[in-house]
């Protein structure tokens, strides 16, 4: 971790937003259609994510993409373990694009229980921990999602992310903790404010020692999580786009002072297969220079 204090200091003290690279075995192929390449490009799960990663190493390698405007990075598993001209890809973002690497962690979603769906058991997390850490990850990310506005569910949700954080953090890695509210759920204000709540409470019972990332749906009310952004345990808050367009998910990120991105499919949106270099990495700058002026505003 001889990185980390470095990686800190970037995290909380410079302008920028963390691009999400993470997408899943599920999720993978849907990424990659938007993106111009259909499933017949691939015969099994390693072909699959062998092209995932020519499509991550463009983004990465991008002349567009660099510290000064992408504070960190969000990565797969499988994404970790390869190569980006010849350097491992937590070492390529840190040592030639001045990126902080981070990994995510959880294994996917458990079935929907009190309007929510808790993260599946992760039995392999403490390996997968000391070997992103000797892989030179900063921090980990994982994703629980909140449907209706259910008390009981959403405590459950918080309560088995900051459980899972404290170990992330015994490990020596900084947690990004992510309760995403569904932006499709009927009473999302409501929903809000009930995690709102939960998180403060969770925050408050840190030890003095312990520290956190949130990862936030972008909510109905500006700076609703104003607390969050402000309270001395959590380093940075960020907002994902959770599926709105990318013109509708910086309106709404501009709006919530202290709040940075960290988007996914709104970052690649508009990139393609089929594109030329250049016309690739204009396409880029427009995304990075939008996404970065609504994270600053």
């Amino acid at each position: 971790m001889k990185n980390y204090s470095d990686q800190l200091e970037k995290i909380k003290t410079k302008n920028g937003f963390i691009a999400a690279l993470d997408q899943s075995g599920g999720s993978t192929p849907k990424a990659l259609k938007i993106y111009g390449v259909n499933d017949d490009a691939w015969t099994d799960d390693e072909g699959m994510y062998a092209v995932v990663h020519q499509m991550r190493s463009r983004i990465m390698t991008s002349k567009s993409f660099t510290g000064e405007r992408i504070i960190g990075a969000i990565l797969f598993e499988n994404t970790m373990d390869r190569d980006v001209e010849g350097k491992s890809t937590a070492d390529y973002l840190w040592q030639e694009k001045a990126v902080v690497p981070f990994l995510k962690v959880d294994k996917g979603l458990a079935d929907e229980e009190n309007g929510v769906q808790l993260m599946k058991e992760m039995p392999d997390l403490a390996a997968l921990l000391v070997k992103a850490a000797a892989k030179g990850i900063f921090g980990t990310k994982m994703r629980s999602v909140i449907k209706l506005a259910n008390k009981v569910g959403i405590d459950a949700v918080v309560e088995q992310q900051f459980e899972v954080a404290k170990q992330i953090i015994a490990a020596g890695l900084m947690p990004i903790i992510e309760p995403e509210v569904d932006i499709h759920c009927a009473e999302k204000a409501l929903a809000e404010d009930l995690l709102n709540k939960a998180l403060k409470t969770a925050l408050d019972n840190l030890a003095d020692d312990q520290e956190v990332m949130l990862k936030l749906t972008l909510p109905e009310t500006a700076n609703h999580y104003a607390d969050c952004v402000t309270h001395s345990k959590v380093v940075k808050v960020v907002a994902l786009s959770g599926g709105y367009s990318r013109d509708e998910a910086n309106q709404r990120l501009s709006a919530n002072k202290g709040v940075i991105a960290s988007f996914s499919r709104a970052l690649s949106e508009g990139l393609s297969a089929q594109q030329s270099d250049s016309d690739f990495d204009v396409t880029m700058d427009s995304s990075i220079a939008a996404i970065y002026k609504a994270s600053i505003s």
